[in-house]
């Protein structure tokens, strides 16, 4: 697909990369990890859509077009976000870690981690004057919305609202 629309003068292709949002929806890539009994600890180029949404709004109204590798700049891996998420959200939370080989062996298709470079996007937000965070402070500042979502929902005691690992399903 992006072979095709890239031939168009006239579109802006974003590359998302595991879409982090401020709530526990199930494609919200914290979700997923955290209902994981065990993660590679490995960095990735990721999306907090929270940033990153109002600034591809941003970028369409400024009719730029061209391809964007749409992540906040850096990478972060699965341990840095499992951290965060037990010291802002779940005290109790807890982890295993694997490696790639072992997590080769379990699934169907193998998964690919990797740091994109922002240079190109962080260039044209400047343009826009749209700023948006490394992917470290994104995440800390999402999963802390995330913690205050719960709260306002469910009230200081919502931990039996949070995510059962798979295995506990």
């Amino acid at each position: 697909l992006e072979e095709m629309l890239k031939s168009y003068s006239t579109t802006m292709i974003l590359r998302v990369r595991m879409p982090i949002s401020d709530d526990l929806a199930p494609r919200n890539f914290i979700t997923k990890i955290v209902r994981y009994d065990r993660v590679v600890n490995v960095p990735n180029s990721m999306t907090v859509l929270t940033e990153m949404m109002p600034a591809s709004v941003a970028m369409a109204e400024a009719k730029l077009t061209g391809i964007y590798n749409f992540c906040n700049p850096g990478a972060v891996s699965h341990n840095e976000i499992l951290d965060m998420y037990k010291e802002i959200v779940d005290p109790n939370f807890t982890y295993e870690n694997f490696t790639i080989e072992q997590q080769n062996k379990i699934l169907e298709a193998k998964r690919s981690n990797n740091e994109l470079d922002a240079t190109k996007l962080m260039a044209a937000l400047a343009e826009c004057g749209v700023q948006i965070n490394e992917i470290h402070e994104a995440c800390r500042l999402c999963i802390g919305r995330m913690r205050e979502g719960l709260i306002a929902e469910h009230g200081e005691n919502y931990h039996d609202k949070l995510p059962k690992k798979l295995s506990q399903s």
